[in-house]
């Protein structure tokens, strides 16, 4: 029965062809390889149709400026940018991702960066996006990813004298010591 769902490779591509989303992301793939080179970005991909690629952190800043003075494009909002740890990922285990949208012509793009966590400095974007504020300064405090070029890098959300960063996968997610965690209590 499972095969019977199954399609060819050339129903893919017809499928592929007639959806509009991918279309969308096709042309917007070509421009990008057009405005910034093809070997600019890596692992290409479109999960639930939104075009998402990587990139690296020195060419990041120049790119996404590019995208928001792109008159085509017109890429000028940032919607949310956030800071990623993969610690199994040796040499790459902090990340970024920006999301960035066009309002007028409805294009999405997701824009990802890797780095080592012993190097954890990114270029600001708060030049570019006064959004670009709080959600730097979020991942600075959260994932210690250090901005350089940003006006107030500061904690937003945890106190200054905090000496590690919370949403890194370094502690463990559960206090296996405590008493009034029961599975009685939990449903488990």
């Amino acid at each position: 029965m499972a095969e019977q769902n199954e399609e060819s490779p050339a129903a893919q591509e017809t499928a592929a062809a007639l959806d509009p989303a991918a279309q969308k992301n096709a042309q917007l793939l070509d421009l990008l390889h057009r405005l910034f080179g093809a070997d600019t970005f890596m692992d290409v991909e479109q999960p639930y149709g939104l075009l998402t690629a990587t990139t690296t952190r020195e060419r990041i800043h120049d790119i996404i400026g590019g995208l928001q003075q792109d008159q085509e494009l017109q890429l000028n909002f940032l919607t949310t940018m956030c800071g990623i740890h993969y610690p199994e990922n040796e040499g790459k285990e902090l990340g970024m991702i920006y999301h960035l949208h066009s309002l007028t012509q409805n294009i999405r793009l997701r824009l990802k960066i890797f780095f080592p966590i012993a190097d954890p400095v990114v270029p600001t974007l708060t030049n570019l996006y006064s959004t670009a504020n709080w959600m730097e300064r979020e991942a600075y405090d959260f994932y210690g990813i250090i901005f350089s070029g940003h006006p107030n890098l500061i904690r937003i959300l945890n106190v200054e004298d905090m000496d590690y960063h919370p949403m890194r996968r370094e502690y463990a997610l559960e206090d296996g010591t405590r008493e009034d965690k029961t599975d009685l209590f939990f449903g488990r």
